[in-house]
């Protein structure tokens, strides 16, 4: 069982800059990490992910060239750099460890953070 704590979240203006970070712990059998978000009254939606071995990267169209997703191995710890934040970003962030190396939807990944808030006032 992997345990994920995110930090990072909070309040930004538009325009501005946050990072999310995500340590992973347990014992640990995921082969990628993604970022999802959920705003009020919406489904949570896939933001960003990342493999492991690789370092392979795959991203939203509504985020892509604002936010980077990035990884340490040695600290099993995944980020979430998000530039440019517009109000419609204003969701909890969560992370998330999948086995598959194609896992997009969140049904695909077995074991979830509590979140963090991001909020962006314009």
């Amino acid at each position: 069982q992997v345990q994920l704590v995110e930090s990072g979240g909070g309040l930004v203006q538009a325009g501005g800059s946050l990072r999310l970070s995500c340590a992973a712990s347990g014992t640990f059998s995921s082969v990628v990490m993604g970022w999802f978000r959920q705003a009020p009254g919406k489904e949570r939606e896939f933001v960003a992910r990342i493999r492991w071995n690789d370092g392979t990267t795959y991203y939203a169209n509504s985020v892509k060239g604002r936010f980077t997703i990035s990884r340490d191995n040695a600290k099993n710890t995944v980020y979430l750099q998000m530039n440019s934040l517009k109000p419609e970003d204003t969701a909890v962030y969560y992370c998330a460890a999948g086995r598959s190396i194609f896992a997009l939807r969140s049904t695909d990944f077995g074991s979830w953070g509590q979140g963090t808030q991001v909020t962006v006032s314009s």
